[in-house]
């Protein structure tokens, strides 16, 4: 578990520091990559700007994507993640603090794997990280990076 990435798409600091105190918490040892705004993610996943030149073999194993982002909204990341054939596969969970019902609906139409909810109290955030990282980066199969 500890040799796959996670991306932390995320523009809180407070909400950064938070995720990644719950990933520890729960012996989660994963390298996490933050990504501030939708650009910098987009960046990342396809070897540009601040990133160009990375091996775009190395995938993360899961992304955790906010919705409410600066530059580029978390849907509009998600919409570009799926359109390409390189991330297509890509597991991506939202993890917002949006309660909003066309959110929800917005979020698995563009094609996101699962849609959470960011608890308020930290116990609770914790194990829903915990039950997060036990299914997306244990238990979860993911494709090869390269389709057939």
């Amino acid at each position: 578990m500890q040799n796959k990435i996670i991306l932390l798409v995320e523009d809180n600091p407070d909400d950064e520091e938070l995720t990644i105190m719950a990933l520890r918490e729960n012996r989660m040892s994963n390298e996490v990559v933050v990504a501030h705004d939708g650009i910098e993610a987009l960046d990342y996943l396809f070897g540009q700007g601040a990133h160009a030149g990375r091996d775009l073999s190395i995938m993360p194993a899961l992304t955790l994507l906010d919705l409410k982002l600066p530059k580029i909204g978390g849907l509009e990341v998600l919409r570009r993640i799926r359109a390409d054939e390189r991330t297509r596969l890509l597991p991506v969970v939202i993890l917002t603090s949006s309660k909003e019902d066309v959110d929800l609906v917005a979020g698995y139409r563009h094609g996101c794997n699962g849609y959470v909810r960011k608890p308020v109290s930290f116990p609770e955030f914790v194990e829903a990280t915990r039950q997060l990282g036990l299914y997306w980066l244990l238990l979860n199969e993911t494709p090869p990076t390269k389709a057939s």
